[in-house]
């Protein structure tokens, strides 16, 4: 079902009016059968609508932009948001320039180190949501890193 803010043309008198569709409501009008509730008139039209938005969460109404960031080139980005974005790729290229790749093997040595069986050091890789939740439930700290422009090379 949809509804449409109508009004009849002579008059200009408005009204709503739920269809099945929008065809549903052109048939309709072409056959003279949507009249004016107020003078009875079947000279109806759709008249002009605000679209109807849901509201999700925070960022879903035109104002709360500010709260949502996106990567660089990916979308508008307030100053503030990019500065941080920034600083957590440059953070980022810091521990992996620091820190051992252990590639897929992430949880696993993850693990490892957490429970002495090798020795303690920084590492980064792969792991699924799956993964990172489990480590979370031993104690085992794990964070995401940012996507860094050089990673699509």
């Amino acid at each position: 079902m949809i509804s449409f803010a109508l009004r009849c043309e002579p008059h200009g008198h408005g009204f709503d009016g739920w269809f099945r569709s929008g065809e549903d409501f052109d048939a309709q009008a072409e056959r003279r059968l949507v009249e004016c509730p107020v003078c009875g008139s079947t000279d109806v039209a759709k008249a002009l609508m605000r679209p109807a938005l849901g509201k999700g969460g925070k960022a879903s109404v035109a104002g709360d932009q500010a709260q949502t960031a996106m990567a660089p080139g990916g979308g508008y980005v307030n100053a503030e948001a990019a500065k941080v974005f920034a600083k957590l790729q440059e953070m980022a290229r810091e521990l992996r320039a620091k820190a051992d790749y252990v590639g897929p093997r992430f949880a696993e040595e993850a693990r490892r180190i957490h429970y002495g069986e090798t020795e303690a050091r920084q590492i980064y890789g792969e792991a699924s949501p799956a993964e990172v939740k489990g480590l979370g439930e031993e104690g085992i700290a794990a964070l995401p890193l940012p996507p860094l422009p050089e990673d699509k090379n």
